[in-house]
Order: C-alpha cells, then sequence, then structure tokens
C-alpha cells in the first residue's frame, strides 16, 4: 500500500495525542499527589519520581520486545491496543482513593499500578510512530516528515501547559484528569481507521538483539545517537516532572494555592513547549543543510546551557527563570530530532521497529538513571540540582559528538539510499 498525505496527517494527529496523553499526567501527577493523596513536601521529590522511575523501569522490560512486535506484526496493531491499555488505566487514575478503599489497599498504590499500565500503553505507541515516521519516508525527505512529527508532538505538549493546564482552575482536577483518557481512545480510533502499514515485515521468529548489538558497536554514529538517548531523552520528562514540582511547592513560600501554582508553571513549561515548537523547523533545515552529527552537537550545546543556568535561578515565579527555559528548549529540539532521525538512517528497514525499541531502552535507562538521582538531589540540594546533574550529562555527550564531526561520514544522499535499501550490517559501517 502506498502512502498518501491524509496517512501522514493521521500520522502527525496521532503523534499530538499521544504526547497530549503522556504530558498531561505528568503535568497533573504533582497537583493530584499533593491535593488529593495529600502528599508532604519533604517526600515530594522523591516519591514523584520514585513513580517515574517504576513505570520506566517496567517499560524497560518490555520496549523492545514491542518494537519487535511492530516489525512482525505492523506498527498499527501495536500502536491500537497501547492506547487502549493506556486509556482504561487513565480512566482509573481519578478515583485511586475509592477504588483503594474498595481493594483495601492505599490510594497511593492504585496510582501507582495505574500510572505502570499507563506508561505500558504508551510504550506501545510513540516508538511505534517513529518507526511509522520511518517508514512512511525516504533518505532525502526524511528529516522533514521527523520534523513535522516532532513540530505536531511538541504542539501537543504546549497545548497541555499553555491552555489544558488551566483547566483544574475552572473545572477542577477530577474533570481535568478524565480528559485523559478520552485522548487515548481518540487516538485509538484513529490509528485503527486510518494509519496504515507499510514496512518490510521481519521473518525471522528469533529478537535480533544480537544484530542490533552489531549495528551499535560497528558504527560509532550509531552510538551517539544511543548516548544522546540515554543523556537527553529524559530532558523534558525532568522538565515536566521538576519544574512543576518546584512550582507547585514554592506555592506555600509565596502564599499562592496550589491550583494557582499549577497554572503558573504550566504557563512556563508551555513557553519552553512553544519555543521548541518554533525553533523544529530551523532545526528540520539545519538537520538536512548541515548533517545530523553537527545537529546533534549544537542541540546539546544549547541543552546543557539551558539546565545548567538553573543553578541561578532562586524563585521559579521571577522572570529570570525564562532565559535558562529558552536555552534548554532550543536545545531539546535538536536532540529530540537529529538522534532519532539519524538512528532511523542506520537501521535496517526489516529492523527499524526493534533498532528503534533498543534506542529507547538505552533512553528509559537514562530516564531512571537522571530522575531518580535527580529526586534524591531535589530533596538533598534544592530544586536547581536535577536540572544542573542533567546538563552536566548533557556536556559530556557534546563533546563526544564534537570528536565525531570530521571523523565520521554523514549517512547523506546515495549513502543513505543504500542504507534503506540494503538491510544488511556491512551497509551499516561507518566509512
Amino acid at each position: 500500500m502506498s502512502v498518501e498525505d491524509h496517512h501522514r496527517n493521521a500520522l502527525y494527529l496521532i503523534a499530538a495525542l499521544c504526547m497530549i496523553f503522556m504530558t498531561m499526567i505528568l503535568a497533573l501527577q504533582p497537583i493530584y499527589l499533593r491535593s488529593v493523596l495529600n502528599i508532604p513536601l519533604e517526600d515530594a521529590g522523591a516519591i514523584n519520581a520514585n513513580v517515574q522511575v517504576l513505570t520506566e523501569i517496567m517499560d524497560l522490560l518490555v520496549i523492545g520486545y514491542l518494537g519487535y512486535l511492530s516489525d512482525i506484526y505492523g506498527r498499527t496493531k501495536v500502536v491500537f491496543y497501547g492506547f487502549i491499555l493506556a486509556g482504561i488505566a487513565a480512566l482509573i487514575i481519578p478515583f485511586s482513593l475509592e477504588v483503594g478503599a474498595v481493594m483495601g489497599v492505599s490510594g497511593l498504590a492504585i496510582f501507582y499500578l495505574m500510572r505502570v499500565f499507563m506508561s505500558l500503553g504508551t510504550t506501545a505507541v510513540w516508538p511505534q510512530l517513529a518507526a511509522a515516521g520511518g517508514d512512511f519516508s525516504t533518505p532525502h525527505n526524511r528529516a522533514k516528515l521527523m520534523a513535522n512529527m516532532a513540530f505536531m508532538m511538541a504542539f501537543g505538549a504546549t497545548l497541555v501547559y499553555g491552555i489544558l493546564m488551566q483547566l483544574p482552575k475552572y473545572a477542577g482536577l477530577t474533570v481535568s484528569m478524565l480528559l485523559i483518557p478520552l485522548v487515548a481512545f481518540v487516538g485509538a480510533w484513529l490509528s485503527r481507521k486510518i494509519l496504515v502499514d507499510v514496512a518490510t515485515r521481519y521473518e525471522e521468529e528469533e529478537i535480533p538483539w544480537r544484530k542490533v548489538w552489531q549495528l551499535v558497536k560497528r558504527d560509532r554514529r550509531l552510538r551517539l545517537t544511543f548516548m544522546s538517548a540515554f543523556a537527553s531523552r529524559n530532558d523534558m520528562v525532568l522538565v515536566g516532572l521538576f519544574l512543576m514540582l518546584w512550582f507547585v511547592y514554592f506555592a506555600d513560600v509565596v502564599g499562592m494555592s496550589h491550583e494557582e501554582a499549577a497554572a503558573r508553571g504550566g504557563m512556563t513549561v508551555a513557553l519552553i513547549g512553544l519555543v521548541i515548537l518554533l525553533s523544529i523547523p530551523f532545526w528540520g533545515w539545519f538537520i538536512q543543510r548541515y548533517g545530523r552529527i553537527p545537529a546533534l552537537a549544537l542541540g546539546l550545546f544549547f541543552s546543557s546551557s539551558g539546565f545548567m543556568a538553573m543553578f541561578f535561578v532562586v524563585n521559579p515565579y521571577d522572570w529570570g527563570i525564562f532565559i535558562p527555559a529558552v536555552l534548554l528548549a532550543i536545545g531539546q529540539a535538536g536532540t529530540l530530532l537529529a538522534p532519532q532521525v539519524l538512528t532511523v538512517d542506520l537501521s535496517p528497514s526489516s529492523m527499524r521497529g526493534t533498532v528503534l525499541g533498543a534506542f529507547n531502552t538505552v533512553g528509559g535507562i537514562g530516564i531512571i538513571f537522571f530522575v531518580q538521582i535527580g529526586g534524591f538531589l531535589f530533596d538533598l540540594f534544592g530544586p536547581y540540582a536535577p536540572f544542573v546533574f542533567t546538563g552536566v550529562g548533557n556536556l559530556l555527550i557534546m563533546l563526544y559528538a564534537i570528536t565525531l564531526l570530521k571523523s565520521e561520514r554523514e549517512p547523506v544522499e546515495t549513502d543513505l539510499d543504500a542504507l534503506v535499501v540494503d538491510d544488511s550490517l556491512d551497509m551499516t559501517q561507518s566509512k
């Protein structure tokens, strides 16, 4: 089946819906834990981080296998069932206290469990959307198509923090949280009715982990993308979690309600999303014009600068927070797009889902590493600490990327055509 414009448009819309789903629960989590489950300030950093780390650990157990399943059975089936699972779990979460009372467990335990199921569901969705983006594109238009996808994902996140996070003030927290499963079910319907599978199916029964390892082992460019996934995939998770946490718990200091704090924090994160949104077209052009590796190095530079500049922020309600916020947003757009494009370029078409599954597994390990340590640093040193820690990690990967600028060839034009047509491992070696 050929790919038509309405298939690409459906892919863009589903990407936006997936990001709305993922971002909204992350944004509402601190206020839900504080206002409904009554989590105290001194435990806030560790508990919010533990929720995120628990979901990431569970994701790590399945993300690679789900990529393999998408290579075997197609992207659309995996995406559809992922949305259904996530939607059902999201429907239960607002009633965690009531469900816990019926089952004889704490509301926090039900919240943890449903967050795990939500995360498992979305893990079946967003990696396969990236793989579908590779399936729907050629080496010549891949940067543009994946930039469009990233634009829609950033638009979804911006919509959450700029508009939807104002809902708790007017409609209440429960109504706001019930919007989340609705988004998931709409995504499931679109994936079933409009999205198509066009990739070559992987026919071997054994999961090709050894082949993926050989790809990474032989190509330093692919190692760079995996390192970038480890260090920078957590960036927006970190911002969404710890920045909102900073606003909600600093509200007591400035005499503001938690709902008002969530709205103010949402506006700040919305600014970050807006800057990402506006800079993604630039990064798409930059990648196509100057290459994947230079774009990745530059993105890491902006990202590390913004995160480390958070050290100078004391009050998140002051205007000074916008300078590092803008810097890290510009960098995040580059580190979101460039590694994914390069990974797709270097992945055999019949193994694309599996390779991206491994890529995202490494990113999940990075999220666990940075969020777990960030939670302890938040409680031990202050709200700025997780951001500085992440900035140092991005800086180290940037230095490695710089060493590859002259020694590694960019996989562009005819070189990329060979990579896409030939699935053999030898075609992916650096030359």
